[in-house]
């Protein structure tokens, strides 16, 4: 299968820290949020935890000859706060610093270009205390981490994610309180959503002073919300949009929030933020599944819940619909609101309940799931919608936040009893028709 897409799009893979690496508590790592919200019984399935996951904390070199093995060019990966800082600020773990150095060297030695996420999600323990995100003191407990990064890595690594889904982790985490810290407060969520855009506006500028050379960005989830069959009102489906969508967009495009975000963010909002939140950014990541089919529920926070799908719709097991169509549709959308300098795909992929059978996995219904979701990408950029890069999610099975270790989102296959990786097809599909094209592309270009 032949793709059409510029000489350097920019093709990838991601995982994030807590979701692979385990060792929760090894080499002086401090607790984050989330191992505080997984060891409390009923929060997670199966009560899982990630205190072990994928064990990339000690099979990191193994991984990367796979990223290797299948010519992935770049390597999209987290950095867990805690296991650098186990306080949040402070000392420095340097057995942690080694870990992550030894992790960047590794990628450079076999050709692969290291992107940092500076968070995603796994908030010290320590600072939650303190008031985590709804203390406005976590810019500079951040801007503190960012330093520490930046002396260490600084010098190897080119491309930096502020944050990873601030609509997620602020609407499950202190809205609907399904994940870490398990908060559902509407003056906490608020706290929380203004804080983490004043933080991407703070931290950009403060990155871009120590080194202009840097290219910085900040990864949202791009999921415009659509009315359920079951029913939905204008005001519930606006609040939702606003979850999900314009209460992070527009204060990083307009220093603005849309209503009734800006009712609810009112007396947090202190002269200048509205300058503070337009973050310079030299690229925005977007990462996008499905559009959330919404309904009214007064039982729920602010009155609205995730709403039935319509039921012709082809679904992954995740009951996540396929639509490629509506992604491309997001893009152009965003793209004529907002006008985006540059946007890179840090998130697609499918999750199924994958098995292993006679030692492989043919993952047919995620190839074709890549196949629909690259080419609607192909064609929103040859319309001139300035996406540049694609990271498939994720690189291999992984503890998939409150819902554990039934849905597999990977590309390569982790038994977690006996941790053993194993490629999947759609890997070789991606290696053929994507990674290898890249790497031509490249070799042509030296």
């Amino acid at each position: 299968m032949t793709f059409n897409f510029p000489k350097d799009f920019i093709w990838g893979t991601a995982t994030s820290a807590y979701q692979i690496e385990g060792a929760w508590n090894e080499d002086g790592k401090g607790p984050s949020i989330w191992d505080t919200f997984c060891h409390a019984p009923g929060n997670i399935r199966n009560g899982d935890t990630g205190d072990i996951a994928c064990d990339h904390y000690h099979r990191w070199e193994e991984d990367l000859d796979l990223l290797k093995e299948y010519n992935i060019p770049n390597y999209r990966f987290s950095i867990s706060w805690p296991r650098i800082l186990p306080n949040g600020t402070g000392e420095v773990n340097q057995k942690g610093l080694q870990f992550y150095a030894d992790l960047i060297d590794g990628l450079l030695e076999r050709g692969i270009e290291p992107w940092i996420t500076m968070y995603h999600w796994d908030l010290p323990q320590a600072l939650h205390e303190k008031g985590g995100w709804t203390n406005r003191d976590v810019l500079k407990w951040f801007e503190e981490y960012t330093d520490v990064l930046l002396e260490a890595f600084g010098d190897r690594v080119k491309n930096w994610m502020i944050l990873n889904e601030p609509n997620v982790s602020s609407l499950f985490g202190y809205g609907f309180g399904f994940h870490a810290p398990g908060i559902s407060d509407l003056d906490s969520y608020a706290r929380a959503i203004h804080n983490k855009n004043c933080l991407i506006g703070h931290i950009s500028r403060h990155i871009k002073s120590k080194n202009p050379d840097l290219l910085v960005g900040s990864c949202y989830t791009l999921a415009p919300a659509k009315k359920s069959p079951q029913g939905c009102s204008d005001k519930a489906l606006k609040i939702m949009d606003g979850f999900w969508n314009d209460a992070f967009f527009q204060p990083l495009f307009e220093g603005s929030y849309p209503e009734p975000f800006n009712q609810w963010t009112s007396e947090l909002v202190k002269e200048g933020d509205a300058e503070l939140m337009k973050a310079p950014l030299d690229y925005i990541g977007l990462q996008h599944y499905n559009p959330i089919y919404t309904t009214d529920n007064d039982e729920r926070f602010c009155g609205v819940f995730f709403g039935d799908k319509p039921s012709e719709l082809e679904k992954t097991d995740y009951e996540w619909t396929i639509e490629p169509d509506f992604f491309a549709k997001a893009l152009r959308d965003l793209h004529n609101r907002y006008k985006p300098n540059k946007i890179i795909i840090t998130e697609n992929g499918a999750a199924y309940f994958d098995k292993l059978e006679d030692g492989a996995c043919n993952d047919e219904k995620r190839i074709s799931y890549y196949k629909k979701y690259i080419g609607a990408l192909e064609q929103v950029v040859s319309e001139g919608v300035p996406v540049c890069g694609y990271f498939a999610w994720s690189f291999m099975d992984n503890f998939e936040w409150a819902d554990g270790y039934d849905y597999r989102f990977g590309i390569v296959y982790v038994d977690f009893e006996t941790l053993e990786r194993t490629p999947k097809k759609s890997i070789t599909w991606l290696q053929e028709n994507i990674y290898n094209n890249n790497k031509l592309e490249q070799e042509r270009a030296a």
